[in-house]
């Protein structure tokens, strides 16, 4: 009987023991062990001084149309990772370190999602308008659009290719860049973003908290997606042609698209210090900064962050213990991230 050593990344081995000794890919079984130290529950934040501001007029229109807007994409967005993570990455990605890391991404993704109904059910919100953006409102409607037609592509592979075939494996590596580079890695940063705003203005700090842990976890889904991505890269040279390296730059031209409409709608007028165009700047520098992270060279004509900010705002050794009011570090370090 075969080994994991036998096997490379993609493989057909689906129904393979999960065999995590010896390692293999140990930079899988490191990023499970830092998330098993990133627990946390979104009814630990208190909302009560959010709730206040919402009601008292604290919180303007635009502020609040901001808020239900990016809420809106996360609810739908992150139920789609949460489907591509069950449905696919675990089927098709069967080393066992990855397994295990992908497992735990898993739990962390429907914690985001409680996340999301914690802040709707806090502020009162008007369910249909959040959970229903996907369907009504354009620039949400498109990106989840996009990340839906992506699985449907992957589903549509598997139908027609043998799982071992050069066209199969390409579906695959598709879709998990532009679900772990594309959707978690530059999407989702211009959303947190627009949060973390709020605290800049000592605002909303209960849902500016739960965006600043949700972070941790993102930024630990994107550091697996890029070593897996080079990993495949690595095992499957055939794969990685200058061709599919230009197919890569157009998928971030589509999401510097999106992002660009999606941030007209959110902020049709500056408010927190943030304007759409600024936006336009962000993304084009996250995506410069993702595609370094998978060896290929800057695209856009962005060098520096709109926002530098966030960098403050993400040093969690300063985050208090939920519980115990002391000092505590979430994990047991800093957010190291590139925002």
């Amino acid at each position: 009987m075969k080994t994991k050593f036998d096997y490379k990344i993609l493989d057909n081995n689906v129904g393979i023991v999960n065999q995590i000794l010896p390692h293999k890919n140990k930079w899988a079984w490191d990023l499970y062990i830092t998330s098993l130290q990133n627990n946390w529950v979104p009814s630990d934040i208190s909302m009560s001084d959010d709730i206040n501001e919402w009601k008292n007029g604290t919180i303007t229109d635009d502020e609040k149309h901001l808020v239900k807007r990016c809420l809106g994409f996360f609810a739908g967005s992150e139920s789609l990772v949460s489907n591509n993570l069950l449905i696919n990455a675990y089927k098709y990605i069967t080393d066992a370190e990855c397994r295990q890391y992908i497992s735990i991404q898993i739990k962390e993704e429907t914690v985001h999602n409680h996340t999301i109904v914690y802040i709707c059910d806090s502020l009162n919100l008007d369910i249909n308008e959040v959970y229903e953006a996907y369907a009504s409102i354009p620039s949400i409607q498109a990106k989840d659009a996009y990340l839906i037609q992506v699985t449907e592509d992957l589903d549509a592979a598997a139908q027609k290719y043998s799982p071992d075939s050069h066209e199969f494996r390409k579906a695959v590596l598709n879709n998990l860049i532009i679900y772990y580079i594309i959707c978690e890695g530059t999407l989702f940063y211009s959303g947190f973003a627009m949060l973390l705003a709020f605290n800049q203005q000592k605002k909303l700090k209960g849902i500016a908290d739960q965006i600043t842990y949700t972070v941790k976890d993102e930024s630990n889904h994107v550091k697996f997606g890029v070593q897996l991505i080079n990993t495949i890269a690595k095992e499957y040279p055939e794969l990685w042609t200058p061709e599919y390296q230009a197919t890569i730059k157009e998928y971030f031209d589509k999401a510097v698209e999106l992002e660009v409409n999606y941030a007209k709608d959110v902020l049709p007028r500056g408010i927190l210090g943030l304007n759409s165009s600024m936006f336009g700047d962000y993304i084009k520098y996250i995506a410069n900064r993702r595609m370094e992270s998978i060896n290929l060279p800057y695209k856009y004509d962005a060098p520096h962050n709109p926002f530098p900010w966030l960098s403050e705002i993400m040093d969690l050794d300063t985050c208090t213990n939920f519980f115990e009011g002391r000092v505590k570090s979430y994990k047991t370090g800093a957010l190291e991230d590139d925002f």
